[in-house]
């Protein structure tokens, strides 16, 4: 007999990166002694990273097995029609001490034909930024084809790359094909398609321990670029306490902004699982059968087949995301 689904955390995957730095400690307590660790796995189905559930009755199992097991009662009907058992999201905190590489990703029709993968399509959220720190992403003007590959070839693109100053609470929607890098200096929580493909275009000529440069993969990424994007890469969204303020909305997912400074019922009136991140303050996740505290630097799965449950705070930042 299957054992009733109730919001599940998971136990977070971390992944030490050349660029990586000790912010995932210090601010949102993983558990790690390094001092180069980029990202946090929260939630994911990526072939050699798996997440595995963290609480209750189902702790120990991993997500593929949960979303085999229960089908549309975890992920929502139409989702399981569209996706099947791959789960959609792959979900993120990511501290870069140092400048990520210039990249961009293949959109699902390339992924698929090359990679038999998802496309990856993406937003961040800016948790903590130090002085000055930035983000790129896009151009500074338009450019084509050839303009871009006389950059590259010149070493010249910073000429070129669009630098965004960044604080706390900006946030960035990055479509695939979007030439794009996260700056040193910034904490970010990352939603994005369940894909692992980058594609590295320059990465500042910089050198691991061994002295060995990172491969580069400029010769599949020219393919990838949409050079005819619009500038609307910026999210600009309402910070209307106690309510869902919707940030992004677009076929991989729809991610909302919730301040809370009290308890609210909430109501899921969608197809799909919830899922939220704390990016601040914490939250107490209550349904008729189960109760979770969920702190910053967390994230938690609500199955699709729970329709009503309870947040309950004093004070809170969250987001919230479906699809």
């Amino acid at each position: 007999m299957k054992k009733r689904l109730y919001p599940l955390k998971f136990t977070p995957i971390l992944k030490d990166k050349i660029w990586g730095g000790e912010k995932l400690n210090k601010y949102l307590n993983k558990a790690s002694n390094s001092k180069t660790t980029g990202e946090s796995w929260e939630i994911s189905t990526v072939s050699d990273a798996i997440s595995i559930a963290s609480n209750g009755e189902l702790k120990g199992k991993s997500l593929q097995e949960l979303l085999e097991t229960y089908k549309s009662d975890l992920v929502g009907q139409k989702n399981y029609k569209r996706f099947g058992n791959n789960f959609p999201l792959l979900i993120k905190f990511i501290d870069a001490k140092n400048d990520l590489s210039l990249q961009l990703h293949p959109n699902d029709e390339l992924a698929k034909e090359r990679h038999d993968s998802f496309g990856k399509t993406e937003m961040w959220y800016v948790m903590q930024a130090d002085e000055d720190a930035n983000l790129i992403v896009g151009f500074n003007q338009k450019v084509d084809k050839t303009t871009y590959l006389k950059h590259l070839k010149e070493n010249t693109l910073t000429q070129i790359l669009n630098f965004d100053k960044v604080k706390e609470g900006d946030s960035y929607f990055i479509k695939a094909g979007r030439i794009h890098a996260i700056g040193a200096g910034v904490m970010l929580a990352e939603i994005q398609q369940t894909s692992n493909i980058t594609y590295r275009v320059h990465d500042w000529d910089r050198v691991d321990e061994e002295g060995n440069k990172r491969d580069l993969h400029n010769d599949v990424a020219i393919d990838a670029f949409d050079f005819n994007m619009k500038d609307d890469f910026r999210v600009n969204y309402n910070k209307n306490k106690n309510t869902s303020n919707e940030m992004v909305n677009c076929a991989f997912f729809t991610t909302s902004f919730l301040e809370l400074d009290s308890d609210i019922e909430k109501q899921n009136m969608y197809d799909s699982f919830m899922i939220y991140m704390c990016v601040d303050g914490e939250v107490e996740v209550s349904t008729d059968i189960y109760n979770t505290k969920l702190y910053k630097g967390e994230t938690i799965l609500i199955p699709a087949v729970i329709r009503n449950y309870n947040l309950k705070t004093n004070y809170a930042k969250l987001l919230e995301v479906y699809v």
